[in-house]
Formats: structure tokens, C-alpha cells, sequence
């Protein structure tokens, strides 16, 4: 691509905007990015790396996402410039990587759980297959915290009459037994006994396969709504994340949830920590020597 400009920066937001179709808030952003690091070091273009490490001083009280943001317009824009011969080298290995934090999950209330079962439980008591299937759906996600994906696409395969558990196929192909709670057991066995018979999967959709996530999530928002909650807060990860939240309040073991969730790693599920930090303020305050002995000063005031 020949960019006609003898300002580098310029080009460069001009090829976001041909080649990549760049919105102008996009363009917006990339700009002052590379203004504000040119304020710091100068010429961009003829930067080196020592120049570069000066960014990382200069932006050390960013928070680690504006950071990341800065980091990746400067990586985007010497990679730029080497795909258009204006540099034989790329020195952005000197700019800062910042570990971003992962996202604290969004977590819905026992009371606003309870809000959500007891319509959809008064809704099922009628009879009609929508609520029923609708009430199994839920179970399940609060239940036994299923993937959404796991949950639309669950053969009838996988769900034993006779046994307490499904057995889910998630990420990369690793099965795992899913305990299935009494409450969830009933509704998905009203369920199974309205369903149309039929089909590999326990969740049909009428014009074949499954039920999609993207119905799933419809249904979860209307439910959501009529109970008075705001739908915006409420989705089938939502509800996977209360599954773990209220697991780990009521003193799940970390290596259990982990198992029970699929995670590969157990760093993900360490996420759920950060929730119930006055239990476990409460547990070193009961349980360690020094909590427990008279006279000790106690963890937590």
C-alpha cells in the first residue's frame, strides 16, 4: 500500500480506515494514544526501544487496561511500519505488558434468584411445555451451573433416568459428570415427560436440532423482566456465575467448584474468591490459634 502522507501517523490511521474500516471513534482513540506518546518521546517513527521504555515511567499510574489500550495502537502502529518498509525493526518489545485483570463477575442476589425461580416455578405449575422446559432450563444453569453452550446442545444421551447427573462435553472435547440437584432432577424429568418425542436432544428446536444460546438468552431476559429484575443483568452465564458464587458461600471446596464448572485451569475459578471474602475472614477468625484463643487480637477488627 503506498500511503501518499509523509506524516507516518497519519498513514497510519488512514489504512485503519481503508483496510480495516476503522470507526471514527476507533480513529479518535488511536490518535490521542499516539499524540499523548509523542508528547512523552518525540518522534514516533524514528523511536527506539530505550525511547519506548521511557512510555512504560511515563504511564505507570495508568490503570492496566488503559495501559494495555496505549500498548497495543504503538504495537499496531511500528508493525505498520515495518509492513511499509519505513523500518527494518520493530522495537514495541520494550513497551510495558500488563497483565489485565480478569473481570469480576456480575452476580444476581438470593433474592433475586428467588425472584426468578418462584415466577417461573408458577408459571410451569400450569402445565404448558414452554414454562416447563423453561423452568428445566433454569435449574440447570443455577442448578448445576452449565456452559450455555453445554446446556441448548445436551443429548438425551447424556441424561440417565436412573442417575443424579448428566455428563457434559465442554471446551476442547473433555467430558465431565455434572451432579443434577433434586429440584433441578424434578423439573428436568417434567420436562422429558412433555417433551415431543423425537430428536437427540433434550432441548429440540422446532425447525430441527436444538434450541439455540441466542433463544436461551431471550427467554432467560423475558423471565428476567416479568419478575421484575432488570433483564440486563441476567443471562445463562449470569447464572452459571451465581451457581458458583453461592457454592462457594456455602463452602464448596475451590477443587470441587473447579471440577464442577470444567475449568482447565484453576486460576479461572479463583475468580469467585473475591465474593465471599467475609466467610473466609469469619473461617481464619474461628479456626486459626490465634482467632480462637482468649485475649488474641481477631483477623477482621
Amino acid at each position: 500500500m503506498s500511503t501518499g502522507s509523509d506524516d507516518p501517523v497519519r498513514a497510519f490511521l488512514a489504512m485503519l480506515s481503508a483496510e480495516r474500516g476503522a470507526s471514527a471513534n476507533t480513529l479518535a482513540a488511536y490518535g490521542r494514544d499516539l499524540k499523548g506518546a509523542t508528547a512523552v518521546i518525540g518522534d514516533l517513527a524514528g523511536a527506539d526501544r530505550a525511547a519506548l521504555q521511557k512510555l512504560g515511567q511515563a504511564w505507570g499510574d495508568l490503570a492496566p487496561a488503559s495501559l494495555a489500550r496505549k500498548a497495543s495502537a504503538l504495537r499496531q502502529f511500528y508493525a505498520f511500519l515495518q509492513d511499509e518498509g519505513l523500518r527494518e525493526d520493530d522495537p514495541s518489545g520494550a513497551l510495558p505488558r500488563p497483565r489485565a485483570r480478569r473481570p469480576l463477575p456480575r452476580l444476581l442476589s438470593h433474592a433475586e434468584i428467588t425472584a426468578l425461580f418462584e415466577l417461573a416455578e408458577a408459571d410451569a405449575a400450569h402445565g404448558d411445555p414452554v414454562a416447563v422446559r423453561l423452568l428445566a432450563l433454569l435449574e440447570l444453569l443455577y442448578g448445576s451451573g452449565l456452559r450455555a453452550t453445554e446446556l441448548v446442545s445436551l443429548p438425551l444421551a447424556a441424561v440417565p433416568r436412573d442417575a443424579p447427573f448428566v455428563t457434559i462435553t465442554g471446551k476442547g472435547g473433555q467430558q465431565r459428570l455434572v451432579p443434577v440437584g433434586t429440584r433441578a432432577g424434578k423439573a428436568l424429568t417434567h420436562w422429558l415427560d412433555l417433551r415431543v418425542a423425537g430428536g437427540r436432544y433434550v432441548f429440540p428446536s422446532p425447525r430441527g436440532g436444538h434450541l439455540t444460546r441466542v433463544r436461551l438468552f431471550q427467554l432467560l431476559r423475558d423471565l428476567a423482566a416479568r419478575a421484575g429484575l432488570d433483564p440486563e443483568k441476567v443471562s445463562p452465564h449470569v447464572l452459571r456465575h451465581a451457581f458458583a458464587t453461592h457454592l462457594l458461600e456455602g463452602g464448596a471446596d475451590l477443587r470441587v467448584l473447579q471440577t464442577l464448572l470444567g475449568h482447565a485451569d484453576i486460576a479461572t475459578t479463583q475468580i469467585y474468591t473475591h465474593v465471599d471474602a467475609s466467610r473466609l475472614v469469619t473461617l481464619v477468625n474461628q479456626r486459626h490459634p490465634l482467632g480462637v484463643t482468649q485475649g488474641q487480637v481477631r483477623i477482621g477488627g
